[in-house]
């Protein structure tokens, strides 16, 4: 099967084409150019590069936040309507699970942190079976980075664009507790999306492109000041 994957919940974007258990193709750049000015085209870019067209894709897969609420929204969007218009199957993947993927074989428990600005994160605890396979532990919340120290009891590995933002104040905190990821695992990287999305599509499971919406966590900036109207 080949999946075509996507992810941008972040100031990073990533793009990677799966054919069978193969990554064929992986492009990560971390950027401040908005998303909806690069997505599509550096997807036909490389469709080019691996020689590939939309046809030859069976599935598509995107993150789905939490992150970002537009770029989140623009690779949804554009990956839903992909697979709808072309009748192929689709799966949505949480950023914060994409970002503990890398870490499935391991034993330490895993906290996926994304930065979620006004001093919090958006996180994720994830436990690994040391087979290829992870369990989530905590529902998904967003917090002070300050509060996320009192959660945190075990060693545990820490990745994501949060700890780039909060890993010295984790660090003062939780001493021998807190275990860096190495640096390029700090970025959501399709390729470990598009592992998520075949384990899935395997087991028989796919997502409603039609259905599908964001994962926010907290409400928008617009959603916190609009009023709301008065009840007749």
């Amino acid at each position: 099967m080949r999946i075509l994957a996507a992810d941008t919940c972040t100031s990073s974007g990533s793009i990677a084409f799966l054919d069978g258990e193969q990554t064929v193709l992986e492009w990560t750049l971390l950027t401040a150019q908005t998303h909806n000015r690069r997505l599509l085209k550096t997807i036909h870019s490389l469709l080019h590069e691996a020689g590939w067209t939309l046809d030859h894709i069976d599935a598509f897969a995107v993150t789905r936040g939490p992150g970002s609420f537009t770029g989140l929204r623009i690779g949804l969007t554009t990956l839903k309507t992909l697979a709808w218009a072309l009748g192929k199957p689709f799966i949505a993947v949480t950023s914060l699970e994409a970002l503990a993927a890398p870490f499935a074989l391991g034993s330490l428990p895993v906290c996926s942190l994304l930065d979620a600005q006004k001093q919090q994160v958006y996180w994720g605890r994830f436990l690994p079976d040391g087979k290829g396979s992870m369990s989530l532990t905590d529902p998904y919340e967003v917090l002070a980075a300050k509060a996320l120290t009192e959660r945190i009891s075990a060693r545990t590995i820490f990745c994501g664009n949060g700890w780039m933002t909060y890993g010295e104040l984790l660090k003062r905190e939780l001493g021998e507790l807190a275990v860096a990821a190495p640096s390029p695992f700090h970025l959501i990287r399709a390729s470990f999306v598009a592992q998520i999305a075949a384990s899935r599509l395997s087991g028989g499971q796919a997502d409603d492109p039609a259905s599908s919406v964001p994962l926010y966590i907290r409400p928008s900036e617009a959603e916190l000041h609009c009023p709301r109207p008065a009840k007749p």
